[in-house]
């Protein structure tokens, strides 16, 4: 990774409290790009936290995963792009840290509005079928992928 300073928290959007909104049906959004690359929750999630915390350390300890699974899912996505999303620096006198790029914070800003639009088309398009849903959880079956 590339060396930085100490991150400042990404601004979001703000979650909805809207009964409506909380019993609309939910996505999790995951984009593939013809590299090979992926960016779905979890990473945005993870890029959020460092920018949270201005640490990975304290970014994968918050989101219950080691330094090393943090490192490598942030090395995989400054891999994907040709400019990086995350940057750090070792540590000394200031304690070293990481840093979300401009680059890291449009991407993560870019995901969000996605998944909020998707989120809204999928609340339209589900709306009938929510109505018709049974009191209760849903059963599911062992294994089922969808779950």
């Amino acid at each position: 990774m590339t060396r930085g300073r100490p991150a400042t928290p990404i601004d979001t959007h703000p979650a909805s409290t809207d009964d409506e909104a909380a019993r609309a049906p939910r996505l999790r959004l995951r984009v593939e790009f013809e590299n090979g690359g992926r960016i779905g929750p979890g990473k945005i999630d993870l890029v959020e936290a460092v920018a949270e915390t201005g640490s990975i350390t304290a970014a994968g300890r918050r989101m219950g995963m080691s330094y090393r699974r943090a490192w490598l899912l942030l090395d995989a996505l400054n891999a994907m792009f040709d400019e990086p999303v995350v940057t750090t620096s070792v540590g000394g006198a200031n304690g070293g840290g990481a840093l979300v790029t401009p680059f890291g914070r449009a991407l993560v800003a870019a995901y969000r509005d996605l998944e909020m639009e998707a989120a809204e088309a999928a609340a339209r398009r589900m709306e009938a079928f929510r109505l018709k849903l049974k009191a209760g959880p849903a059963p599911q079956p062992a294994g089922d992928p969808d779950a």
